[in-house]
């Protein structure tokens, strides 16, 4: 699947005259797939359509899960050695410096305290897209998060506003990015999204017309979390906790000792790169 700046270069190259052929030769690809995308009207999007991309922790969780729910009902505290080497036998070939991570950003070792389990139901590949806003005041920014449910994939952007304009604008970028469109988004409290709830009856929420229509037009249907209940888009709220601690105040302070500013341009060519290093290790 192309990116979505060789789909503009095609259009570009096109609405100048090249022929087909020219383009391919350019852009390095087949003839057939510039006739393809020639075709498509400019507003396409493709549905998802491809393997789900699986934290190398993922198959041994409900092994660590045990083991630290029998450490604290026994009320032996285990190192993470311990679970590291004792994973490593059933082909664990990940580092103890990533299982740690997934360990401190799913909370499994508090998670295994209380009586909630910490092994959770998944959605299936491409069928849900958590989103939620993450504010900044202090650089007036917020970051825009979509995170995919099932293998945990995100998405990040930085706007300036939060307005339903720019709301739509990330989605589709968010689209591109992942290859698709999901089955359907779920929402928290998101003003631009939710204009009431409960407005028509007992689940039956008054939509923002607007993103509506764009949910429409894209073919995914809109979730909204219950009340007070954070946990049913839990994969994105750690995320998010990730995203300011992990990435965002470090990016401040390193700015700030070499006497830079964080701005809207620099935090997206930064976050980028970041992203693809976080998806690279897992």
């Amino acid at each position: 699947m192309l990116k979505k700046g060789e789909i503009k270069m095609i259009k570009k190259f096109l609405a100048e005259g090249l022929s087909k052929s020219a383009i391919a030769r350019k852009l390095g690809i087949s003839r057939d797939t510039v006739r393809r995308y020639a075709n498509l009207p400019d507003d396409y999007v493709p549905h998802i359509n491809r393997p789900p991309v699986i934290n190398s922790v993922d198959p041994y969780l409900p092994h660590i899960a045990k083991m630290l729910e029998m450490s604290e009902q026994t009320k032996s505290e285990i190192p993470l050695t311990v679970i590291y080497e004792e994973i490593k036998k059933l082909g664990y070939d990940g580092s103890l410096r990533w299982l740690q991570q997934v360990i401190q950003r799913y909370e499994l070792r508090s998670r295994a305290k209380s009586d909630e389990p910490i092994i959770r139901f998944e959605t299936k590949p491409s069928q849900q897209m958590q989103v939620d806003w993450i504010e900044f005041p202090k650089d007036n920014l917020s970051a825009f998060v979509a995170t995919m449910g099932y293998s945990r994939a995100s998405y990040v952007e930085y706007v300036n506003n939060e307005k339903i304009e720019t709301l739509i604008g990330c989605h589709m970028n968010a689209f591109n990015y992942f290859g698709g469109v999901p089955m359907e988004c779920l929402y928290d409290n998101m003003r631009t999204v939710i204009l009431g709830r409960n407005s028509y009856g007992r689940g039956k929420h008054k939509l923002n017309p607007l993103f509506e229509d764009f949910a429409k037009h894209c073919r995914f249907s809109i979730k909204v979390c219950k009340p007070y209940r954070a946990k049913t888009k839990g994969k994105v709220e750690r995320f998010n906790h990730y995203l300011r601690y992990n990435f965002h105040n470090g990016l401040r302070v390193r700015l700030s000792m070499k006497h830079y500013t964080l701005t809207l341009e620099n935090a997206n060519a930064e976050v980028l790169k970041w992203l693809d290093t976080t998806t690279k290790a897992l």
